[in-house]
């Protein structure tokens, strides 16, 4: 992410430095650190003056100061991974072959083996630490008959063994949970509290999955300890200390100091570079000022109403709609800036491009959850049409067009016909299953391809038993960025055109393609990889909502705000679109929550340093929809019966006024 927006000047001048300055915290944090390591690696409760003693040696060694400086380089590499793997925008996958795919990128391979070797830095460090148990690879042992040999010194190789699998487990963790995952958090706190705050999380998270990672080592080791071991006595060609059990037996797992140690390590590696992530998510995503307008013309692309609609960094917009939502809320001198008119001219230029921007990002949600109702709605129901329900879609068409409009939907803006389909954005594309797709079921791939300008369907609920329905999109309708209606009429279902014939060799290509669909969506595993997630699609659909939240928070603070403070009326022109769009999303996320699993809240996990923000978002955005109209509606009360609406939206408002919805 660095190396693609490293020309933006906000990046350059702000995020880099601040990354800076957490990597700087995270090296002064070191030594209390390390000393807390030191102190608990050679716990002696029975002699605390001989700990007390050697604790105050060991600190002050040589060997510790070498140590030290290793520990600074890694966590220096530590923070520069977080600058070039961070995101504001969850990557979510929707199947297990997603998130393998994400795991063998070769970025993520980069990354694994970076950390593989640094977790070997810090055992290594901590080998020292310890004790003399565990410093040297090779040590003097007598063999069975007497002569003194060097003999492989098992502990220190799975110390080392184990630096190494935590490190990649740490990897692995991070792509499963999001680790680079940068949450703004709704609460703004000084940089101390949220850190204060976050600390116990930290120091629990580190200790119970360094446990966990223990345990995983063991049984590894358990099983594959031998090869490593057999390479080194060959490689270097020492030889094994037959008067120890060997460490992949249960006599040697059951070593109860070793446990110990391998835990504190792990613990002590963990806490060191997730305090290093916890300052990177302090430092960046603290709030970031932009002037709303400014006197000197070097500074105007840095301005808010520049910043906000630009091709920018995304860490960049969404510093700017934070900035808007803290703005709208607590800042009067600013709002009074964003209800201003332009000099010369006389024009709004300032609320223009603010409103025009958070207009847009609520259309384009609105555009992309209407493209996934569809795509369920198709997916969900197989329509088996024959010629003679064609005949029948055809003739009833405009004898019964007006009763089909009286028990469906009321049309509105996002109502739409499935041959006028919202286009996929990319949010969208991971979790829509397609027809032809070898993964899905046998009864969607049997049945004939749907008639998407017949108003009625037929829904299979049995493999006996049809059921007649209104089609779920009635109407062809755009959504502009204002948010306004513009239904287009129902058109006549036109004539199937003839389809040419395919050649032989398609036709050949067309049936061998098909056998090996089928023959892979016979196989377990193949469904197990393929299938979709529970509730994959609905958190990537609502992934970037957080940038939706600031969006409404801002456009209702400063409409509310504008009922006493705009002097020139700049809001009054944009209110009638401002409300049609989010009455519009309003009802576009009460469909989405009636789908399968989009209702159900995932269960928090009790310590992961992996947010569970964005698993969440789209509940916080339902609640920020509602009482962005609800802020709207109780500042103007009855003087929005003078906007010009349509009539469905003149009855969903009444409900919002009337305190109903």
């Amino acid at each position: 992410m660095f190396s693609a927006e490293q020309n933006c000047w906000f990046v350059r001048k702000v995020v880099c430095w601040r990354a800076a300055a957490s990597i700087a915290w995270a090296v002064l944090l070191l030594p209390p650190v390390t000393a807390l390591f030191v102190v608990l690696s050679r716990v002696s409760l029975f002699h605390p003056i001989e700990w007390i003693t050697e604790c105050l040696s060991i600190l002050t060694s040589a060997s510790t100061m070498f140590s030290f400086v290793l520990l600074c380089g890694v966590v220096v590499v530590v923070g520069f991974f977080n600058l070039e793997y961070y995101t504001v925008t969850p990557s979510i996958a929707c199947s297990k072959i997603a998130l393998l795919v994400q795991l063998l990128h070769p970025r993520q391979c980069l990354h694994a083996v970076v950390h593989c070797i640094m977790g070997v830095i810090v055992a290594w460090c901590c080998a020292f630490t310890i004790g003399p148990r565990y410093q040297n690879l090779a040590s003097v042992c007598t063999l069975i008959d007497g002569d003194p040999q060097l003999c492989l010194n098992e502990y220190h190789l799975v110390l080392i063994l184990f630096g190494a699998f935590v490190g990649y487990s740490h990897s692995l963790f991070g792509v499963m949970h999001n680790m680079n995952y940068v949450p703004f958090h709704a609460v703004q706190q000084y940089k101390y509290l949220r850190f204060k705050g976050n600390l116990p999380l930290v120091v629990k998270c580190s200790a119970i999955q360094s446990l966990y990672f223990t345990r995983n080592f063991l049984a590894v080791y358990f099983f594959l300890g031998y090869i490593p071991r057999s390479w080194l006595c060959d490689t270097l060609s020492l030889q094994s200390n037959s008067s120890l059990n060997p460490l992949d037996s249960i006599a040697g797992l059951l070593d109860l100091a070793m446990l110990y140690h391998l835990w504190i390590s792990g613990t002590f590696l963990l806490l060191t570079w997730y305090l290093t992530v916890l300052l990177f998510r302090v430092f960046v995503t603290e709030v970031y000022n932009f002037p709303v307008q400014s006197a000197f013309t070097e500074q105007a692309d840095r301005c808010l109403p520049k910043v906000l609609p630009g091709q920018q960094p995304m860490v960049l917009k969404f510093l700017a709609l934070q900035d808007l939502a803290l703005l709208s809320q607590h800042s009067p001198s600013r709002r009074a800036q964003v209800f201003s008119l332009s000099q010369p001219g006389g024009h709004p230029h300032n609320w223009n491009a603010l409103s025009s921007e958070c207009l847009s990002l609520l259309a384009d949600l609105t555009q992309r959850l209407v493209a996934h109702h569809e795509t369920v709605a198709i997916n969900g129901r197989a329509k088996l049409h024959s010629a003679g329900s064609d005949k029948k879609s055809v003739s009833s068409d405009s004898s019964g067009l007006s009763a089909t409009q009286d028990i469906s939907t009321p049309r509105s803006a996002f109502l739409r016909s499935a041959g006028a389909a919202a286009p996929m954005s990319p949010n969208t594309g991971p979790f829509t299953s397609d027809l032809d797709s070898p993964f899905s079921s046998r009864a969607l791939r049997l049945a004939p391809h749907l008639v998407p300008d017949s108003p009625w369907s037929e829904t299979v609920q049995s493999p006996h038993l049809l059921r007649r329905g209104p089609q779920l999109w009635s109407a062809s309708t755009d959504i502009g960025t204002s948010g306004s209606l513009s239904p287009s009429p129902t058109s006549a279902p036109s004539p199937h055109r003839a389809e040419p014939k395919p050649s032989p060799v398609t036709q050949f290509l067309h049936n061998r393609k098909e056998q090996v669909k089928h023959f892979l969506g016979r196989r377990v595993l193949v469904m197990y990889l393929f299938n979709k997630l529970p509730e994959a699609s609905s958190q990537a659909l609502f992934a970037d909502s957080q940038s939706h939240i600031w969006a409404l928070e801002g456009l209702s603070h400063l409409v509310a705000a504008s009922f006493t403070e705009d002097k020139f009326g700049v809001v009054q022109t944009t209110l009638p679109s401002i409300l049609g769009s989010m009455l519009v999303l309003q009802e576009a996320v009460d469909r989405h929550f009636k789908l399968p699993h989009a209702s159900s809240k995932p269960l928090r996990s009790a310590c992961s340093m992996g947010d569970c923000t964005s698993k969440t978002l789209r509940f916080a955005l339902r609640a920020t929809l509602k009482t962005a109209i609800y802020r709207i509606t109780t500042t103007f009360g009855h003087h929005l019966n003078a906007i010009k609406m349509s009539a469905e939206h003149r009855k969903r408002l009444q409900q919002f006024l009337e305190y109903k919805e």
